[in-house]
């Protein structure tokens, strides 16, 4: 080797950094950090108290993150929004002066972008993650930017840890693997280095972090804010969304395989249900706690990683969302709406949340980073009352015009002054502050593993053991034995029986003592079947008939019919595209053939009778697999005469029950047969229960149970093949 060469190989070298334990961590120019995990922060003899601006170690840790992907959103990047609006049924003007919550008669416009957290632009929607739940109201007083989930807590405490949260989950940084998930090493070593999040690991491992469709899916603030009332009082609070479907999810291996079979399920599902007029809806509403109060709870109430039990603090609905209006353009609309959890208006303000505070900082950066400096002018960002800046004049992608000679104030013309209170200008809560700078927080911030014991306990049944099934699928990606055996043996804390199906499943080593009591505490609203509509409501559900050549045409058309009349979205798929033949001569076209839709992609499945037509879907392998994975998948499933007998076969255990001879109606496990003429079995009466005998509205009830989820308590599912 030259010289030269020798040389530009040193320079080279020189450029590329080695980091392990002996090097010490430092900002980028230089100095060590002593303690990379706290905001600096002003606290009182509690501990309590803002975070401060002056902290350069934060700021640049934040500023660095919010500009190292451009122009791909760092986190949130896949996403789809709606336009909608916002109705307030009860005044709160006890507790706000803002209009939006006191003002009955009006309507206020809103745009609602839900998204994945960890993946690209191009990940797929049903991967197991956070789900996005940001609103942005267009109030008469200026936008208000509820900045959600749809789950209420989060996996830190403080903000300065929001680059090694997502950096750890994102795909690791020397193979770019794996992409939106977060079954990897750098994940769990993470989770398990930062025991506050033991709270939101029960939650993302939960079935909530796979829904069925975003319109089933609840909406979190997160954050707690503060109410300010005329009188200038504060009530902390925090906001909620509950969907007017119910709360429902997918089942693990059905969310894998959509991934493959339809990555975009979830936003095709919310753009076809209003293209329909099947307009989401979910409830708004607000939990409070007076100021004065906040200490008066074992845990902070400013925690991000904490509840606020509804045993403890009740959750009051005072008003709808609605969205009832598809984007027309995604990249205008979609892609750049922006949000900011500082943008409120008067009469809701901050509060000390550690968490909030920080984000305040980097989406107001973020958007600069994407979107430039007059990101707000864009007309998805723009606010709907009036609106004018005397002194943000410039910059790049300017859009409006500003006329005068002023761009400053005071100036001599008088030009757009400030507004008093009284004329709705926004004034901060005059909170006393006193107490010295440092990186703490109160002692109740220490506390990490109550919380995370309330939602576990919960749960029901089921939950429990899919959360179980969720952690053993992530850390059996885990290929390094000590970030499954110290994560695995961690679950302890939460439930000791927990720990050790999933230390089983993964090879970790069984933990035989819980390392702190469980004493069963539960609390309302953490399981998601606590939502399941009482009545038989399948609006927008998606239902499967599969036929081939000879089907009985007036089942058939019976029970499509009667299905859409409730509002359920039914397709038809056969062998081929060009047209089924009925066994009486009546032509169908399918909406799909059987090799180009799958089971996955529906919530149940019919299948009408007519010899010719079974005997050719029991030569059709993908037909008799639609029915085994359905099965599988907990879906339910109706069939009619000679399609019993195929249902049976494919399904082949004991434990499900047939119908037997005419006339007889069965239901057994989900699995809902009869015999005789459609006349008889295919009537629907106006109300619809369990106890219903008819074969369609035993059919429509077991639909709007969205699952039977006995088959897998029962074992039924491992005895057939998905």
């Amino acid at each position: 080797m030259s010289t030269n060469q020798t040389s530009k190989t040193a320079d080279l070298q020189r450029d590329t950094i080695e980091l392990d334990d002996k090097q010490h961590m430092t900002t980028d120019y230089g100095i060590k950090i002593s303690d990379p995990d706290h905001w600096l922060r002003v606290v009182d003899e509690k501990h309590n108290g803002p975070s401060l601006l002056e902290d350069q170690i934060a700021r640049e840790k934040i500023m660095r993150f919010d500009h190292e992907r451009i122009p791909e959103r760092v986190v949130h990047a896949r996403g789809v929004g709606a336009f909608g609006t916002f109705r307030l049924h009860k005044s709160i003007s006890h507790l706000t002066t803002a209009g939006v919550l006191t003002d009955t008669s009006r309507e206020t416009p809103l745009f609602l972008r839900f998204s994945t957290v960890q993946g690209s632009k191009g990940s797929a929607d049903t991967v197991r993650d956070v789900r996005g739940f940001a609103v942005k109201m267009y109030t008469s007083e200026g936008n208000w930017d509820i900045v959600g989930n749809n789950i209420p807590v989060f996996f830190i405490q403080d903000a300065i840890k929001f680059p090694d949260v997502i950096h750890a989950v994102k795909p690791e940084p020397h193979n770019e693997i794996p992409q939106g998930q977060s079954a990897h090493n750098n994940f769990w070593d993470f989770m398990y280095m930062h025991s506050e999040t033991t709270h939101m690991q029960q939650w993302v491992m939960s079935d909530r972090a796979i829904p069925r469709s975003l319109r089933m899916m609840q909406g979190f603030g997160v954050n707690t804010y503060s109410l300010i009332n005329a009188e200038g009082k504060r009530h902390f609070v925090k906001f909620h969304f509950l969907p007017e479907l119910g709360v429902h999810s997918l089942v693990w291996d059905e969310a894998l395989k959509i991934c493959g079979q339809d990555p975009d399920f979830h936003r095709k599902d919310l753009m076809d249900a209003i293209d329909a007029g099947h307009f989401p809806k979910w409830k708004f509403g607000i939990q409070v706690i007076p100021e004065g109060k906040q200490d008066d709870f074992e845990f902070d109430i400013l925690d991000a990683t904490k509840i606020w039990p509804e045993e403890l603090v009740p959750i009051e609905y005072i008003g709808e969302m609605e969205l009832n209006r598809n984007i027309d353009e995604f990249f205008t609309q979609t892609e750049q709406v922006a949000f900011c959890t500082s943008h409120i208006v008067p009469g809701i303000d901050f509060s000390d949340d550690p968490l909030l505070q920080g984000r305040n900082f980097s989406y107001f950066d973020t958007q600069i980073s994407r979107l430039g400096p007059n990101w707000q002018e864009l007309p998805i960002n723009r606010p709907v009352c009036p609106y004018a800046s005397l002194v943000n004049r410039d910059g790049a992608m300017k859009h409006r015009i500003t006329k005068g000679k002023v761009n400053y104030w005071p100036n001599r013309y008088g030009t757009n002054p400030p507004a008093s209170p009284a004329q709705g200008g926004f004034t901060s809560y005059p909170e006393k502050q006193q107490g010295s700078k440092g990186r703490h927080f109160s002692d109740k911030f220490k506390e990490h593993f109550n919380q995370a014991q309330l939602f576990y306990n919960s749960l029901s049944p089921i939950e429990k053991m899919h959360v179980a099934k969720a952690f053993s699928f992530e850390l059996d990606h885990c290929d390094e034995e000590i970030v499954y055996k110290r994560l695995s043996e961690r679950l302890a804390v939460v439930d000791l029986e927990l720990a050790q199906k999933v230390a089983k499943n993964v090879g970790g080593d069984s933990p035989e003592k819980a390392p702190k009591e469980n004493k069963g505490q539960k609390s309302k609203g953490l399981s998601q079947l606590e939502f399941m509509p009482e009545s038989a409501v399948i609006t927008t559900r998606r239902i499967a008939i599969l036929i081939a050549d000879g089907f009985d045409y007036a089942s058939y058309k019976s029970m499509k019919d009667a299905l859409q009349k409730q509002n359920a979205f039914i397709f038809t798929i056969g062998p081929q595209r060009q047209g089924v033949t009925a066994e009486t001569g009546e032509k169908v076209i399918p909406e799909h053939h059987f090799s180009g839709m799958r089971s996955t992609l529906f919530d149940a499945t019919y299948i009408p009778g007519g010899k010719k037509h079974i005997a050719a879907l029991s030569k059709n392998g993908v037909a008799k697999y639609w029915i085994t994975e359905s099965f599988a998948h907990l879906k339910a499933i109706a069939g009619l005469n000679e399609a019993v007998d195929f249902i049976q076969k494919q399904i082949g255990l004991e434990s499900v029950k047939y119908a037997a001879g005419s006339g007889e109606v069965m239901q057994s496990y989900g699995v809902v047969t009869a015999h005789g003429s459609s006349d008889e079995h295919l009537k629907i009466s106006a109300e619809i229960s369990k106890d219903s005998k008819g074969f369609a509205e035993q059919f429509i009830w077991q639909v709007s149970r969205h699952r039977n989820w006995q088959r897998e308590l029962d074992g039924l599912v491992d005895e057939v093949a998905a």
